[in-house]
């Protein structure tokens, strides 16, 4: 794909730490109240995920049609009535929810609309030459990296919400996980009932 003709270039990756066993509750809110309000802001929800290995951790990854697209969306989302309504509950289940890339589709990638396992595999490192069974990503991804996606370097264009700066990062979705040495980090995640991404079994 042309990264050009991406209607959704600039992607955010969204990790929450929750208060302990809360992680159902801000799912079922999250699904019931937040996925159509936002794409009909301007946004493309590809996905929301339970960690496997922290039973607190909720991750979501949210697409937008470019930095000044982003800016506009947001302030209308957590500038409208949904949010205004619901973010009380929603908050009451967080402890953390500012780490977030703000990254953009490398190498011409695009999302999957289905998954060829059950478990999405994201890697998260400082170098490009992500590896799957000794292949290189860059150029060409191997089959096993669904999406490569790396650090948008742009001025956070809505500074309500925090992102993490001062670091270059690449991060592979793929369906195991990439061979890349020293990876910043790891998960393994499970699409909830809603995800935009998801398992479909043959």
């Amino acid at each position: 794909m042309n990264p050009a003709s991406n209607p959704w270039p600039v992607v955010e990756l969204r990790q929450y730490t929750l208060h302990p066993g809360r992680r159902d509750d801000l799912v079922e809110l999250f699904e019931r109240e937040f996925v159509e309000t936002q794409e009909a802001c301007g946004m493309r929800l590809f996905g929301q995920f339970r960690d496997l290995d922290d039973t607190d951790r909720f991750v979501w990854l949210r697409g937008f049609a470019g930095m000044d697209a982003r800016a506009a969306a947001l302030g209308a989302f957590y500038g409208g009535p949904v949010w205004k309504a619901h973010r009380d509950a929603a908050n009451a289940t967080m402890i953390d929810s500012d780490d977030v890339l703000l990254l953009r589709l490398a190498n011409g990638s695009s999302f999957p609309a289905t998954l060829p396992s059950p478990v999405l595999h994201v890697t998260v490192s400082h170098s490009c030459l992500l590896t799957v069974d000794g292949s290189q990503a860059t150029g060409r991804q191997p089959s096993t990296i669904l999406t490569l996606l790396e650090t948008e370097p742009s001025e956070n264009t809505y500074p309500a919400l925090p992102v993490r700066t001062g670091e270059h990062l690449f991060v592979a979705l793929g369906a195991a996980p990439a061979a890349v040495a020293s990876p910043l980090q790891r998960l393994r995640l499970e699409p909830t009932r809603r995800s935009a991404m998801y398992f479909s079994p043959a």
